[in-house]
């Protein structure tokens, strides 16, 4: 602790000022605990008179800044936290809560009960990190990154047939995991919708499936379907204590993390966006459609049906395409359409049944 006395009234403050330079120089300002106080009354009015007093009406964030040896802004956001109940001030000072998740608490109702929200799934977050982890990584990193890429060396009936594997995975991987048993139903379903896709991307022309070459395109497809079946097997293990978009987001989160080292490859390597309008268009559109609504769709399906039965109706996707190509393109609805169509709704009603084996 340190009683400051200075004699004169031009000394006033100099002691804390010599301590705050020092600690700028030294860099450790974390590493102590100082108290400095006033002393008491007396015939120094520089220290007690009224002109002087410590309070919010005649001290600046630039004095305590110099006091203290930390910005004034870090200062500011200090003492709004002086507006939060006592209790929330003591997380935040025994390193239960986050100063920034204390600040997004101020002037809210019921802050108190919030933060012991924010207290106990911070908690959930880091019991069950390695989890959070692998689904970040099989789904943000690896999924995401593969796809785009490989479709930059692959054709579209490579690129689809690869995406109809999905459900056959995940069955496997949630087989293999031990997380849900696995019917005659299920596996009859995937075959019936599995043959629809493989009717609809060939044209019912076997010649066309024959000679379809496998590319590096076509190996980067397959470790993303493998990918993202480990991440919707491993989405069911357990039933989180996050809701559906604090999951995402956490999942988002780590994700990222794991994908900055490769965007700072790909800089290095001179591949550098361009920014003009059909680039934001686009990011924009992937941000909020593949990259975010479907990721929240997909999580709430997995947590109604379970992964096995929701695997089934990505074997809509070619149906939707096929939709979309007569609407914008103006193609025709041919017979091979209608056949592959009516397989994989044979497949996704019979992978309804609950009957285990």
């Amino acid at each position: 602790e340190l009683y400051a006395v200075p004699p004169k009234e031009e000394t006033y403050g100099r002691t804390e000022s010599y301590i705050g330079e020092w600690f700028e120089q030294k860099k450790n300002r974390e590493k102590i605990i100082l108290a400095s106080k006033v002393t008491g009354r007396s015939g120094m009015k520089w220290m007690r008179g009224e002109e002087t007093r410590l309070d919010k009406k005649n001290i600046t964030n630039e004095e305590l800044s110099k006091i203290t040896g930390k910005s004034p802004s870090h200062v500011s956001n200090i003492l709004r936290l002086l507006d939060l109940e006592n209790e929330i001030q003591e997380m935040v000072i025994n390193g239960e809560l986050s100063m920034g998740h204390a600040r997004a608490l101020i002037g809210v109702p019921n802050a108190l009960q919030k933060a012991k929200e924010i207290i106990e799934k911070k908690k959930y977050v880091l019991a069950n990190i390695k989890l959070i982890i692998i689904l970040g990584i099989t789904s943000i990193t690896l999924f995401n990154s593969i796809v785009y890429y490989s479709l930059n060396f692959t054709n579209v009936i490579s690129g689809v047939l690869m995406i109809s594997t999905i459900p056959v995975m995940i069955i496997f991987f949630s087989w293999i995991f031990k997380i849900e048993k696995t019917n005659i139903y299920q596996i009859m379903g995937v075959v019936f919708s599995l043959l629809g896709v493989m009717v609809i991307i060939t044209k019912a022309k076997l010649s066309l499936l024959l000679n379809l070459n496998f590319n590096k395109g076509d190996i980067w497809m397959v470790t993303a379907m493998f990918s993202w079946a480990i991440y919707s097997a491993l989405l069911k293990k357990k039933k989180h204590e996050l809701s559906q978009i604090a999951l995402l987001q956490t999942i988002i989160t780590m994700g990222l993390i794991f994908l900055l080292p490769i965007y700072i490859v790909e800089m290095k390597m001179g591949y550098l966006a361009t920014l003009n309008l059909p680039f934001v268009l686009t990011l924009t559109y992937v941000v909020l459609f593949p990259g975010l609504a479907s990721f929240l769709f997909w999580i709430k399906g997995i947590a109604i049906i379970g992964a096995n039965r929701s695997g089934i109706f990505l074997h809509s996707m070619p149906i939707f395409s096929a939709l979309m190509a007569m609407i914008i393109f103006k193609e025709k609805f041919m017979v091979f359409h209608l056949i592959g169509a009516v397989l994989i709704l044979i497949g996704i009603l019979l992978s309804n049944k609950k009957n285990y084996a």
